[in-house]
């Protein structure tokens, strides 16, 4: 018999579950593994606190999704104990597939959406627990005939959003993320099958969009995090580079599987090592490459590892003409004081587009269930909110070598 622990959340308080089936998986090794997966990436080199894990993400989103359970359920809609579980299921496992540094490296090792290895992995832990998941693996993948347990886990306004922002938010101590997810949750209904927001809390569905935006502009996509990540994903494309020239490297087996095996999405996952492989990668086999590589041969290699280590990060400004001409001189610049070539001084020199939408209604909508009982989408109710794209060009580069 599985105890049913209790689990002291920093943001909720004292939490527990109903199903021993949970328990299982929480204690199961490729569960576990997300202690060691962080949660915001770099994103503690802007805020110090951001070191939190997808661990604790996945039991505060499963917990949500509990809350959210027992309110629709209290509101009369039929759920049956088969179906409760496995959207329980569904959603603890959802980001069980994100590799080390989330989603910061999601294509750099293997260009492979974390989605389709979190399908796999629920397949090899319902083997491995002797379980049928296929519930479970529908409403993940939003197959199963009744939509609203899909649109908990993945939708306009889920569990897992709702989590991700109130916890980053608490991490980080940025207040702006902080929502309402209380009231949103007391909220929600189900008509026709849909998830539905009663009207009493449209003001609630607004601040959470709008605390979305300003999490992304604010933290997830704040132009010092995007610098640390460029260089951290330049670190692993020069690593796969040093790999497959023969390079030796500092790394485990594990990683050294993945720099040296072809990432294309097809190649990679159909190769009988890949999930052998990757449930033992983590955040500490990139650290500890990185740590043991600030001394090595290779100068971009021991460059980039050094300053990522001790936070002498790319330079980082908002494209415009005359940013990009000063972004031109300095690469021209540094490439000849240090006499690199072309392939090289990409290393140090790049530009990246970050696009954003506040309401994206191509992904569907919020449904809104007004007092007269009619469903109107969120957006013929606010028509003002923001649905186009926000775009921000960056461009990244090292402005002198001496410092």
């Amino acid at each position: 018999m599985n105890k049913k622990k209790i689990f002291n959340d920093p943001i909720y308080g004292l939490i527990r579950f109903n199903h021993d089936i949970l328990y299982e998986i929480i204690d199961h090794p490729y569960f576990q593994r997300l202690r060691r997966i962080s949660q915001q990436a770099l994103s503690h080199y802007v805020y110090p606190g951001a070191l939190h894990t997808r661990f604790q993400h996945a039991l505060g989103a499963l917990h949500l999704m509990t809350r959210a359970l027992d309110t629709i359920k209290s509101k009369g809609v039929e759920i049956s104990d088969d179906e409760y579980e496995a959207g329980c299921v569904a959603i603890l496992l959802h980001d069980i597939g994100h590799g080390p540094f989330s989603h910061a490296l999601e294509h750099a090792l293997a260009n492979v959406h974390h989605e389709n290895i979190s399908l796999l992995l629920i397949q090899k832990i319902a083997e491995e627990l002797n379980k049928d998941f296929t519930l479970a693996i529908q409403i993940f993948k939003g197959e199963y005939h009744r939509p609203f347990l899909h649109q908990l886990v993945s939708g306009q306004i889920d569990v897992d959003r709702m989590d991700y922002l109130t916890r980053d938010s608490f991490y980080s101590g940025v207040a702006e993320g902080i929502i309402g997810y209380d009231r949103i949750i007391t909220m929600m209904n189900v008509v026709n099958e849909q998830l539905v927001i009663e009207e009493k809390g449209i003001y609630s569905v607004e601040k959470f969009l709008m605390a979305r935006r300003l999490m992304y502009w604010q933290v997830y996509l704040h132009k010092t995090v995007i610098s640390a990540e460029v260089m951290l994903i330049s670190i692993l494309k020069r690593a796969r580079y040093l790999a497959q020239q023969g390079t030796k490297i500092a790394s485990s087996e594990e990683l050294t599987f993945f720099l040296t095996t072809p990432k294309d999405n097809q190649t990679i996952i159909r190769h009988p090592d890949f999930l052998k492989n990757f449930v033992l990668l983590d955040d500490m086999d990139i650290l500890w490459m990185i740590k043991k590589s600030v001394n090595h041969e290779d100068f971009v290699m021991q460059y980039l590892c050094k300053n990522l280590l001790d936070r002498k990060l790319l330079k980082v400004t908002l494209y415009s003409e005359e940013s990009f001409e000063t972004y031109l001189k300095a690469k021209k610049a540094f490439q000849v004081k240090l006499g690199l070539n072309d392939d090289e001084i990409e290393y140090f020199f790049s530009e990246k587009k970050e696009v954003i939408f506040p309401y994206d209604t191509r992904a569907g909508e919020i449904n809104m269930l007004m007092k007269s009982g009619r469903i109107q989408p969120y957006s013929a109710l606010n028509p003002n909110l923001l649905t186009s794209a926000e775009e921000r060009t960056f461009l990244f580069y090292q402005r002198d070598i001496s410092k």
